[in-house]
């Protein structure tokens, strides 16, 4: 009997791993066009904020998701968002950071790299899962540009140019 479980075991470690990387895969993001989702989070300060407040005050609002704070990629994707945060303020644009991290790691990784803007402890995935992602493990690097309550942009390649990036579909809709 111990032999039968021990061989099992491995199968059923196998068919969880499986289910969880397939009901990610099933999850949709939300697409350009789609309303923006209204959902409240804490901050990096542990303040309760309302998304749909940000929206209301500023004709733009980027959402950005990274997978967790203070790790290269992620460092990366919120430096050149910070480095570019002078001329998309100009543009109109309210920056929120969203990974799974606590209020405190959340604090630290926005000290650390003096980010002005806001970033969000998702860490009951409330966010996450309102923006179509799957909340299985982290939340996946995308952003969103939302103009009167839509998603008027889509970035699911972000780079370290991120800043860029967002600057120049701003710059496209004024030409």
């Amino acid at each position: 009997m111990f032999r039968l479980a021990m061989k099992i075991r491995p199968l059923l470690v196998l068919s969880s791993l499986l289910a969880m990387f397939t009901s990610a895969a099933s999850a949709e993001s939300l697409k350009v066009g789609d309303a923006a989702p209204n959902v409240t989070a804490l901050t990096e300060t542990g303040a309760t904020l309302s998304l749909a407040d940000v929206y209301a005050k500023q004709p733009y609002t980027l959402v950005y998701f990274y997978p967790k704070a203070d790790t290269p990629g992620c460092t990366a994707q919120g430096c050149a968002l910070r480095d570019a945060n002078d001329e998309l303020v100009k543009k109109g644009v309210a920056i929120i950071g969203v990974s799974t991290d606590d209020v405190a790691a959340q604090k630290a990784f926005k000290e650390k790299y003096h980010f002005p803007f806001t970033l969000i402890a998702d860490s009951d995935k409330k966010v996450v899962k309102a923006f179509g992602q799957s909340g299985t493990m982290f939340a996946s690097r995308e952003a969103y540009l939302i103009k009167d309550g839509k998603i008027v942009y889509h970035d699911t390649k972000v780079t370290a140019k991120q800043g860029e990036n967002v600057l120049a579909y701003l710059n496209a809709q004024k030409g």
